[in-house]
Formats: C-alpha cells, structure tokens, sequence
C-alpha cells in the first residue's frame, strides 16, 4: 500500500484537519485568492477556483469569507499578496519531498521550512533535485467499500480517469490534471464521495520506511503539513499499517 494513500487516510480518520479548523480556512483562503489572481473571479471558466471554493464549502467556510477571498485575489479588495513557492528536499531513508507553499515572505519562509526538515531527519535540496520523480495528476482516494471494483474502474475510466489502482483498505484513482474535474464529478454524481481529491504531485516510485526511519518520516510531514504557509505536501515513502497506526 502505498504511503501516499496511507498518508491521506491517517489524516482523514485522525480528522486532524477538522481540529485545526481555523489554520484549515486560512489555508482555504490563500488558494482561492491565488486561484482567482491567476485565473480569474470566474468560477465557470476557472477550474481551480472551483475546486477551492468546493473545498471551502465542505470545510462549512461562510459564503461572505469566500467572496472577501475571490476579490481579494482579482484585485477588488485590498489584502495581502501571496506567491507560490514549491520546495524540494529529502526525508529520513532518501524519501523524497515537494513542499507546496503560498507565502507573503519567501525569506521567512524557506529559513522556517528548512529548519523544519533539520529537525525532523531531512534536509532542503536545490531546486529540482527530487521534483523529477513526481508527476503532476490528479489523485482520488475511495473507500472500498463505496463501490465494487469493476464498476468503480468502469466509471473511472469512461469519466477519462488514465488509472485505477488496489491499495488495501482503498482504490486510488489517478488522472490527468485536465480530467480530473470531469472524473470526480462522474463519482459524485454515482454516489461516490471520494476521501480524497485532489490535483498534486504523485510520486512515481516509493521508499519502504520502517521503524525509526517511519516515525521520523510522520513527525516530518506533520511538522511541514502545520506549518501555516505549507499547502500540500507529497512524498514517496511506504509505511506499513504498524507503523503508520503507531505513529
């Protein structure tokens, strides 16, 4: 199983994000803000701003929160200017890590996020150095038991879905970033509501950690994924369920 997958249903079951409600919406905001500055207040012709906004929706954001937030990033209300920054580097056993970050202080930023891969077993790479062993897609996490397995591919596949995958406890479903609107709206409208949805970056192969090498790796990504300029982050380590439920 890989720990891509395993990393996204420890969080959904810990409901770790639910308790951090607050750092959940500012994280909401900076994406529909960014979103709407590089594509437009539009939601029918900006697919990320829709996606961020769906997301706002299901985390119970106010409607008025969100509006402030698309102005905001069109230029009709001041605020603060935020850019994307994406930082790469390797965990504990060479796992490799793309660090996705929004930040108002890019200086502020990497000395904190360096610091963090210090103190956790990693270090910062250059630019570059890891991100060609991920590829950018979209990636659906759903329980098995949403739907039998012949019937989920065939819906997967026909909405444009390029994979489905058997990971245990669930299917992960990977697409092209341009399909991805249209499969996980094929699954919402079967029923299916997947645990995960989200365009980002997969890796391409894993690293299977255990022991300390596996805790280190969890406090790691913990530590990035509080950090309040971190959006996403994506690593190709493989943990078992031991570890993982130990953690």
């Amino acid at each position: 199983m890989s720990g891509h997958s395993k990393w996204h249903s420890i969080k959904h079951k810990k409901g770790a994000l639910d308790a951090k409600r607050g750092k959940l919406f500012t994280k909401l905001i900076k994406e529909i803000s960014v979103a709407a500055r590089t594509g437009g207040g539009d939601l029918n012709g900006n697919a990320r701003l829709r996606k961020a906004v769906s997301d706002a929706k299901g985390a119970n954001m106010p409607n008025d929160t969100i509006d402030r937030a698309i102005r905001r990033g069109t230029g009709e209300e001041g605020g603060v200017h935020y850019e994307e920054v994406t930082y790469e580097g390797y965990g504990p056993g060479g796992v490799a890590l793309m660090v996705a970050t929004m930040t108002d202080n890019r200086n502020r930023t990497v000395a904190e996020i360096r610091h963090l891969f210090s103190k956790n077993g990693g270090n910062m790479g250059e630019s570059g150095s890891v991100g060609w062993m991920f590829e950018k897609k979209g990636y659906l996490v759903v329980p098995k038991a949403a739907k039998a397995e012949d019937e989920l591919f065939d819906l997967a596949i026909d909405a444009g879905a390029d994979d489905l995958r058997d990971d245990e406890d669930n299917f992960e479903i990977i697409t092209s970033p341009e399909n991805f609107e249209a499969v996980l709206n094929a699954l919402k409208t079967a029923g299916v509501e997947p645990q995960v949805a989200e365009v980002e970056m997969v890796p391409q192969n894993y690293i299977k950690l255990e022991g300390q090498d596996a805790r280190q790796m969890l406090k790691l990504m913990e530590a990035l994924e509080d950090h309040d300029d971190v959006q996403k982050v994506s690593a190709n380590f493989d943990i078992s369920e031991a570890d993982m439920a130990a953690a």
